[in-house]
């Protein structure tokens, strides 16, 4: 099992040859007991068959490789990029808690496999306005893709959600501003999310 995990219930239910109702109820206690907790699938009903179902983040990817056994094995690219999307959604509640704004927290997927890792809603939709989200994308990378901005662009460019920004955080050491895509190293994103300037 990596950090997270975003297989709908039904698919882990088949694969460990167990009822739905258990791996459930599995997922329920690691929330209750905070080893983990669930991300939200986004649904602003803009693309036909959005992913519907949450993902799951371990607290901590320490006890998430010491729950797969994997302690004394090196962890691969994969692993080390669910490691920093999980330090950022981790931060992003710290933040969140801190400062009592009480922002909702979602991940959006398509059904054709493209995804926008977190989605902080600033505005609830209402009838008379749609959402206003923040929408980032986490990259495991030393050097920014321009292809990697694409999912969030096309968001922005429906109109029918209000993305107030857009931001790209990755491993490398350089911050880029293109055309209304703010890209940080994961150093920079974190102070200037806790000094306030993100949400």
């Amino acid at each position: 099992m990596s950090s997270s995990v975003f297989s709908p219930f039904q698919n882990l239910a088949r694969d460990a040859g167990i009822s739905r109702n258990t791996v459930t109820s599995y997922f329920s206690i690691l929330t209750h007991t905070l080893l983990g907790s669930m991300l939200p699938a986004w649904q602003p009903q803009i693309k036909v068959r959005e992913r519907t179902y949450p993902k799951f983040y371990w607290f901590d990817c320490g006890v998430a490789r010491a729950a797969a056994g994997l302690l004394d094995d090196p962890p691969d690219r994969a692993w080390l990029g669910h490691a920093l999307e999980t330090y950022i959604l981790h931060e992003c509640r710290v933040r969140n808690a801190v400062s009592g704004q009480a922002r909702g927290f979602y991940y959006y997927g398509l059904p054709s496999g493209g995804e926008i890792d977190l989605i902080i809603e600033t505005r609830r939709p209402q009838p008379e306005r749609p959402a206003r989200v923040i929408a980032v994308e986490i990259k495991l990378a030393e050097k920014w893709e321009r292809k990697w901005e694409r999912t969030i662009r096309d968001l922005a460019a429906t109109h029918r959600v209000e993305v107030e920004r857009m931001i790209g955080v990755y491993t490398g050491t350089r911050t880029y501003h293109m055309d209304g895509f703010d890209v940080m190293p994961v150093g920079t994103f974190v102070n200037e999310l806790h000094a306030g300037r993100l949400f």
